[in-house]
């Protein structure tokens, strides 16, 4: 979600444009609100597709099959012109992230919620299927999570089941990695295709991992047609319900009302998501809220009165100067780029291994690290806008891909190559992309680590890698972190011995990552400094406690764990450093107990702001 620029129209329709979406091959996605005060997503499509007869033809059909389509897990069409000089369509906004933006960010999904995403999905399509559609591209970026389940969106390739194609002859339209094998073969199309993208997307959601992705867009096709996916890595439950869908032949695949039958309904009206996901979503919200709350700029000033064109306002002065100051900052640049040196990283402060200790890492900001820097192939790396992790920070590339630094995660075993700065570097090959890693002075089990899960080459995770310890060794890729930030701080000190032995016996502690202690024996407890969002409302399973006088939340199940969290700081209005001490135990009394007594010592040991 981003400002408007000043060629964006401010009203389209009937819908007042609040902020930029993004962009994709069909035009510009912008966040708007109707009269009635419901969110929306205008899509404009660009200038170039507009004036093509055949795509317009193709958009006439998208908006009319658009409209067949509703149902609890899709995103309701609400208004369309699709004969003004710059078409349009305006679909119910959905403030939720992508469930590829999710994978991405926090991992794969538990039992419980692939459950859930397999049969809301499948209600979705059925729902679809209803109307005589077919989607054609269910993937993860199509998919948009809520907290009471996914929305899938994007009919801009869907088809009738009639036959009657919205594309041009033999034009193949979908995304290769979740086609299926009519799709990639060019057969015919029915509603079964939907049901082996479902799978796929399915086993994508359980691994983080696309099962039929190769190194080029054919190899992907073939794998799609002729090889069969590892399902060794699901469990069983989620097996007996993924391999049926991914059935080469369309007639042994289920329908979507046969999966509902074998998954049963969704047990509650919250989707059981993991809580990174839940924090996720909420975050997407707040971000809702905050463009909503804050009036869009103005358009530039024109000495040219804005001329109508059937649906929204073109300030044609502001787009001519536009393009003259887009003309002006290129000739600028050249000749910059001419004139300046390039400029390198900046001067190094510390050593290598000195940069490499989680004593500093601990205060280094993941997000300043590749900040403005170039890669080649991705251009310049800019970082995320709203990071949700304390110590991991995507990058997107102003030309392609993207990219993710993570500090303090677990190195894993296998060999090495010479790297950057004299440091032995860990190259990874993951289906469908590779990481490279490298390890930490002073805890060799932790690691400074780049992926990549888009490509197959190392060259980028590498060169990323190299780049990032250069600029480990200066100080502006520290934080400025406040005398109350428990960021800083090593986790394992916060207990003594002799605390620990009161209530756990003997036991052992351990780092978990750069934030994090763990102590084990006969119980367990697990300390960690962790992201949260201010203001958001406690899980409803938690109760209020105290711990050393701060306000905090306890969760628990029955006799075997009890987490407890609290507020440490608040970084900023959509993230905050938070306390979590998590405290297991095989058997016994209420573990709360403990757990709390653990807690109140560590809140005793923590600054005060």
């Amino acid at each position: 979600m981003k400002p408007l620029e000043p060629h964006d129209p401010r009203q389209v329709g009937r819908y007042r444009i609040l902020a930029v979406l993004g962009e994709g091959g069909m035009g510009r996605a912008l966040l708007a609100v109707g009269p009635d005060g419901r969110f929306a997503a205008v899509k404009l499509v660009s200038p170039a597709l507009a004036h093509d007869s055949v795509f317009r033809a193709r958009f006439r059909r998208e908006v009319e099959a658009s409209r067949r389509v509703s149902g609890a897990y899709t995103a309701a069409v609400l208004d369309a012109d699709t004969e003004s000089v710059t078409p349009w369509l305006a679909s119910l906004y959905v403030p939720g992230p992508s469930l590829a933006d999710v994978l991405d960010a926090a991992g794969p999904l538990d039992v419980a919620a692939l459950r859930h995403l397999a049969v809301t999905l499948a209600v979705a399509l059925a729902d679809i299927h209803r109307a005589g559609l077919v989607h054609r591209d269910l993937k993860p970026g199509n998919v948009l999570l809520t907290h009471d389940g996914p929305r899938i969106i994007d009919f801009g390739i869907a088809r009738a089941s009639d036959g009657s194609d919205l594309t041009a002859t033999n034009a193949l339209i979908g995304s290769p990695a979740f086609m299926s094998p009519e799709q990639a073969l060019g057969g015919e199309i029915t509603p079964a295709s939907d049901v082996f993208s479902l799978g796929s997307l399915l086993l994508t959601a359980a691994t983080g991992q696309r099962p039929f992705v190769g190194t080029s867009t054919p190899q992907t096709l073939y794998n799609v047609a002729h090889t069969e996916p590892d399902l060794g890595p699901l469990a069983p439950e989620v097996r007996e319900f993924v391999g049926p869908c991914l059935a080469k032949n369309p007639a042994e695949r289920p329908t979507p009302a046969q999966l509902v039958e074998k998954l049963g309904p969704v047990s509650s009206a919250t989707a059981p998501w993991p809580t990174a996901v839940h924090a996720l979503i909420a975050r997407q919200q707040q971000r809702l809220r905050t463009v909503t709350a804050t009036p869009p700029p103005p358009p530039p000033p024109s000495t040219v009165d804005g001329r109508r064109r059937s649906g929204y306002t073109v300030p044609l002065a502001a787009l001519a100067s536009a393009v003259v100051a887009v003309l002006v900052v290129v000739v600028v640049n050249l000749t910059s780029a001419e004139e300046a040196p390039p400029t390198g990283p900046p001067a190094p402060s510390v050593s290598v291994e000195e940069s490499l200790a989680s004593e500093r890492l601990r205060r280094v900001d993941p997000c300043a690290v590749l900040a403005k820097t170039r890669v080649p192939s991705m251009g310049l790396l800019l970082p995320e806008e709203e990071p949700i992790y304390l110590d991991r920070c995507r990058y997107e590339g102003t030309e392609s891909g993207s990219i993710t630094l993570t500090l303090g995660e677990a190195f894993g075993s296998g060999p090495t190559e010479p790297g950057a700065e004299g440091r032995p570097v860990q190259l990874t090959h993951n289906t469908g992309g590779c990481e490279a890693a490298v390890q930490l002075t002073d805890d060799p089990a932790l690691a400074v680590r780049i992926s990549d899960s888009s490509s197959d080459s190392c060259a980028t995770p590498k060169t990323a890698l190299d780049e990032a310890l250069r600029r480990l060794r200066g100080d502006d890729v520290l934080r400025d972190l406040p005398s109350h930030s428990a960021l800083g701080l090593e986790v394992c000190l916060l207990l003594n011995d002799e605390q620990v032995r009161d209530v756990l016996g003997p036991a052992r502690s351990a780092a978990d990552g750069l934030h994090g202690c763990e102590w084990s024996g006969t119980t367990s407890v697990r300390v960690r400094v962790v992201p949260g969002i201010p203001g958001a409302s406690p899980d409803e399973n938690s109760s209020p406690l105290s711990v050393d006088g701060i306000d905090a939340n306890a969760t628990t199940d029955s006799d075997a764990y009890c987490a407890i969290r609290w507020t440490q700081r608040q970084i900023s209005d959509s993230l905050s450093e938070e306390i979590e001490v998590y405290y297991l135990q095989d058997s016994g009394d209420d573990p709360c107990g403990p757990a709390q007594r653990l807690a109140s010592e560590i809140a005793a040991n923590l600054p005060r702001g």
